[in-house]
């Protein structure tokens, strides 16, 4: 059975069993710094498990993409070695939300695997956390499962936490037996070796106890389930192959490779890993990409980029030219594109990317090679540990890589301390990623479940009346709060925006009565829940009283401006460059925007130009600014673009600009684009690779960026001691004059200078002419020694030119020399004197150094040092 039709069996059995079907998430973990990439099918239900997120539905199935490849989870260097790591795999999913529990989870996965797809019940195993009682019962009493095929397992294996503190559970995994001929032949061969017999295929967690600091377990209220089934170890299992890398999933991937390469598959192992490597690699490549994340030196774009170099290295290694990646990009996306459309709708962005970031490797990788010999020159015949992690760190170079290279050099390598420090390079991404529920604002602030949603009223309003619900002193709700405080207020309404989609917070006021307090902050630690951050200048605060809210007006449009702006600027981006132009982040305050975008290469200054224009023109245009709140799928149907690494529920909120733009937002704008007044681009430069990045300003802040100009205008004026308007054509004119003048000066330099030539007589034919030449150019300086020797036969000139940062110099012979006399090796000799370097050929030679004293002082040695050289 073909993976897709696997995938799609899934998906349409939980639906019948009345479970939301949810589109897998993004790669990009959406508000959650605990995870570099999506690892796991629950992550995008993550914040409804730990009670601060609510959805209008209890149960979920989903096929959710996830990568493994940095941080906690880091499959990557065993990737292409075994049967069944991955970088990129498919997590098929099913969950409940205090539903279901033990016994209807268990079922469903039963009923699923054995009656659905008809796998073997004589090839399947289970187990189950030790103490587990409730779930072994209901394997043997329920599905029928002898006691002989249920194993007890400890913490380790059967026991799932989210972090040191917070939910977890007692999980349960169903195996299947690939049989004997896979296994390690111990006696003691069972469920839970670690050879290739016994493989786990589903994993149900239990989610029912809540751990505090202490360690201690209490029942949850509604416990949970989260499950996760690997697509490509079923579908080994389905197909009747041992191997992952055997199955459908990826042998269209390989096949291609063999076709391009010229290698086949099956014949030879480091050949065969080279190309699951690739397999592999690829798809974390083009799905990674599609979702946003571009190649750079740190974070997500630098785990990215370690996967397409090592790629690119096992490319190599199967004679695939530089560039060739991006040959395979179609390949991944013919085979994933129908269950993943962004791969098709990032396709042209994808192969662009991934040619751009081979090229630039290859670079790297000539500069890694001279890097890596010039240490080998150094090892004494043992490179250091700290150099081979280095090369390793630094461009990406397998220990293969550089184990080759030594190899042909007869040098060997530290491996062993190589390792050493990749494990520890390991240790501390595991400590930086891992998550600190102690941290969780969920944890924290749970008991604000208690109140109710916050009314956002701030799309029409800009001053509301509501009631204090609570107020927060370090993270304790108090009842009061005293003059010269600072704390956190939840009401019941408010017009204040809460940071999210780039858009920073509204401030403003809380007041009554007795009490007046600046709003500084927002914060919503718990979904729906916005928590004032107050400092109270006069009076007491207490809860239950009614205020009166008032944001910052002035702030607030101006923040409004900047952020429909964006909006013009990405749709004049696409216009004006194409189609794969994508958001890729922005940041919108009051007295500016940012904007990130994928694209190429630096926009000329026409495109800017003319995207600036299409903003302005727009603004004249004065159009309405529309927004209106439907159905996901019919907003996409309308082409509305979605934020980068943005979480959407079933109903958003659509922002269109008639004609122009239709973006799914969140965020304030101005109610017409004439309100908006001007706009202004400040700067485009590179955010990362692929990535370009502009600043711009709205309304009162471009008008004082256009001012600036005109500033700068007049003190030009002033400098230049000019009237003149134009100032290009004054200064190009100017520029005239003092290049003719400088022509002039160093015309009459090369014919005369300030310096006679002194003459030598090196032997009874050959003179030497040395001169000092102040300020001539190191290319003006060969033109004076060829007026030096015009009309001389048997000449040798020797020129020199000193500044307060060092010298340059020119050794230059007639040609009748050349038997004689070679100028370069006779520079070579005197640089020294110069603390310089230098050569050429037998007639002209020149180098430079950081003498700086006169040529009389050192005219006697340079004069010894000629003589040797003449023969």
């Amino acid at each position: 059975m073909e993976g897709k039709k696997l995938r799609q069996l899934f998906l349409d059995y939980f639906r019948e069993k009345e479970h939301r079907v949810v589109k897998s998430s993004s790669l990009v973990p959406a508000h959650d710094p605990t995870l570099l990439f999506t690892n796991a099918g629950m992550n995008q239900f993550k914040e409804v498990f730990l009670g601060a997120e609510k959805r209008n539905y209890s149960r979920a199935a989903s096929a959710q993409k996830c990568v493994r490849a940095g941080g906690k989870h880091n499959d990557l260097d065993n990737v292409g070695k075994t049967a069944r790591h991955h970088t990129f795999f498919e997590m098929l999913g099913n969950f409940s939300f205090g539903d279901y529990f033990k016994e209807e989870a268990i079922g469903y996965a039963w009923e699923f695997i054995t009656e659905v797809l008809k796998i073997d019940k004589n090839r399947l195993y289970v187990s189950v956390f030790r103490d587990d009682d409730e779930a072994f019962d209901i394997w043997n009493k329920k599905m029928s499962i002898p006691t002989d095929r249920i194993f007890r397992f400890g913490e380790k294996d059967n026991f799932w936490q989210m972090g040191d503190v917070g939910p977890c559970g007692p999980c349960s995994e169903i195996f299947y037996d690939h049989g004997e001929k896979y296994g390690c032949g111990k006696p003691g061969c069972t469920v839970g070796c670690e050879c290739d017999r016994y493989v786990e295929i589903w994993n149900l967690v239990f989610m029912q106890f809540n751990r505090d600091s202490d360690g201690n377990l209490t029942p949850l209220p509604r416990p949970s389930i989260d499950t996760g089934m690997g697509l490509e170890r079923l579908a080994a299992v389905m197909q009747g192959v041992n191997n992952n890398y055997d199955t459908d999933l990826f042998q269209n991937i390989i096949c291609d490779i063999e076709k391009k390469s010229g290698h086949k598959y099956g014949t030879d192992p480091e050949t065969d890993t080279a190309m699951r490597v690739l397999a592999d690699h690829m798809r974390s490549t083009v799905f990674l990409i599609a979702d946003g994340v571009v190649p750079s030196n740190e974070g997500r774009g630098y785990v990215l980029r370690r996967i397409m170099r090592r790629a690119i290295r096992y490319g190599k290694k199967l004679d695939l030219p530089v560039p060739s990646l991006a040959r395979f990009v179609n390949t991944v996306v013919e085979e994933m594109g129908g269950a993943y459309p962004e791969l098709i709708e990032n396709q042209k962005t994808v192969e662009k990317l991934v040619q751009i970031e081979e090229e630039q490797f290859d670079s790297t990788l000539e500069a890694g090679l001279k890097m890596l010999n010039r240490m080998i020159e150094k090892s004494g015949g043992k490179l250091d540990a700290k150099d081979a992690f280095r090369l390793y760190d630094t461009f990406g170079f397998p220990i293969d890589l550089v184990e080759d290279v030594c190899l042909e050099k007869q040098v060997k390598v530290d491996r062993s301390g190589f390792e050493k420090q990749l494990e520890q390079q390991r240790k501390e991404a595991k400590a930086r990623s891992r998550t600190r529920m102690t941290e969780n604002p969920a944890e924290t602030y749970r008991f604000l479940h208690d109140f109710p949603e916050t009314e956002f009223t701030g799309y029409e309003n800009r001053t509301e009346q509501a009631k204090v619900l609570a107020i927060i002193r370090d993270k304790k709700p108090v009842t009061q709060l005293s003059a010269g405080e600072t704390a956190e207020v939840l009401v019941d309404r408010t017009p204040f925006y809460v940071e999210s989609g780039g858009q920073v917070n509204d401030t403003g006021t809380l007041e009554n009565k007795g009490a007046k307090a600046v709003v500084k902050n927002l914060l919503m630690p718990i979904s729906g829940r916005r928590l004032h951050v107050v400092f109270l200048a006069e009076g007491t605060l207490r809860t239950g009283e009614n205020v009166v809210l008032t944001l910052d007006s002035e702030r607030r449009n101006a923040i409004a401006r900047n952020h429909t702006a964006t909006h013009l600027l990405h749709a004049a981006l696409r216009s004006v460059l194409g189609d794969h132009v994508k958001q890729a982040g922005s940041l919108v305050e009051p007295d500016k925007l940012r904007f990130d975008f994928s694209h190429f290469k630096k926009l000329s200054e026409q495109e800017l130009a003319e995207i600036e224009q299409i903003v302005n023109r727009k603004l004249m245009e004065n159009l309405p600014v529309q927004t209106e709140v439907q159905g996901i799928e019919e907003a996409r149907a309308k082409g509305a673009m979605a934020l980068f690494g943005e979480k959407y529920g079933d109903r958003v909120r659509v922002v269109q600009i008639p004609g122009f733009s239709v973006e799914l937002c969140g965020g304030t704008h101005v109610n017409r684009t004439g309100d908006i007044g001007s706009f202004a681009i400040v700067s485009e430069h590179s955010a990362a690779s692929g990535i370009r990045r502009i600043e711009a300003r709205t309304g009162f802040g471009a008008l004082s960026y256009f001012n600036s100009f005109r500033e700068e205008h007049r003190e030009l004026k002033q400098v230049l001691k000019t009237g003149e308007d134009d100032l290009p054509r004054f200064v190009a004119r100017k520029l005239d004059e003092i290049r003719q003048l400088r022509q002039e000066l160093e015309h009459a330099r090369i014919s005369g200078g300030d310096t006679e030539s002194t003459e030598i007589s090196l032997t009874d034919e050959i003179t030497l002419l040395l001169q000092e030449v102040p300020g001539l150019a190191p290319g003006l300086m060969r033109e004076k020694a060829d007026n030096l020797k015009q009309n001389r036969s048997m000449t040798i000139v020797f020129l020199l030119t000193v500044t307060e940062d060092g010298c340059n110099y020119l050794l230059s012979a007639t040609k009748d020399l050349n038997r004689r006399f070679h100028s370069g090796n006779a520079l070579r000799a005197v640089a020294p004197i110069l603390n310089g370097r230098g050569g050429g050929n037998p007639t002209m030679a020149q180098g430079g150094g950081k003498w700086t004293g006169k040529l009389t002082d050192i005219s006697d040695r340079i004069v010894e040092i000629l003589k040797n050289e003449v023969s």
